[in-house]
């Protein structure tokens, strides 16, 4: 895992096609105990995945990922400075990489107005489930890894 300023720099040294983005891994604990995550549809090609976007400058990723999971998914809560994991991935449409540095987001609460709810689908889905829909193979890889450290 990357600390805050690991992950600074990391930004600062990505230029040209590689391209740094936060992620919110968000999730809630079901009446039953049970781990759900919230996945957002991609606008492009509507699968399944996280809320994740561009790091401002001189923002921090974990405060990057806590703006992104409101404005595509209308949740908030309280985020994990500490970075989870991380993924890459390519989109169809262009040839850059995208570099995803991905923080847990316990949440505690659902908007009922966002900045992307009418261009976005969003559902909770069991972890289970989750792990088979997600669409990046690296984003399996951390939903995975959920189960070992407490969630």
């Amino acid at each position: 895992m990357l600390d805050e300023n690991a992950q600074t720099e990391l930004t600062k040294t990505m230029s040209g096609r590689d391209v740094a983005q936060a992620g919110a891994l968000c999730y809630r604990r079901n009446e039953n105990g049970g781990v759900e995550i919230l996945f957002v549809g991609s606008r492009r090609n509507g699968r399944w995945g996280i809320p994740k976007g561009h790091v401002e400058g001189g923002e921090v990723s974990s405060a990057a990922a806590l703006r992104e999971a409101f404005e595509e998914a209308g949740v908030a809560g309280i985020v994990d400075k500490t970075v989870f994991g991380t993924f890459s991935y390519r989109k169809d449409t262009s040839s850059n990489r995208y570099h995803v540095a991905v923080h847990l987001l316990q949440v505690s609460k659902i908007a009922d107005k966002f900045p992307e709810k009418d261009v976005r689908k969003t559902r909770w889905f069991p972890l289970e489930t989750a792990l088979r829909e997600a669409a990046q193979p690296g984003l399996r890889m951390l939903l995975s890894q959920l189960e070992c450290v407490g969630v």
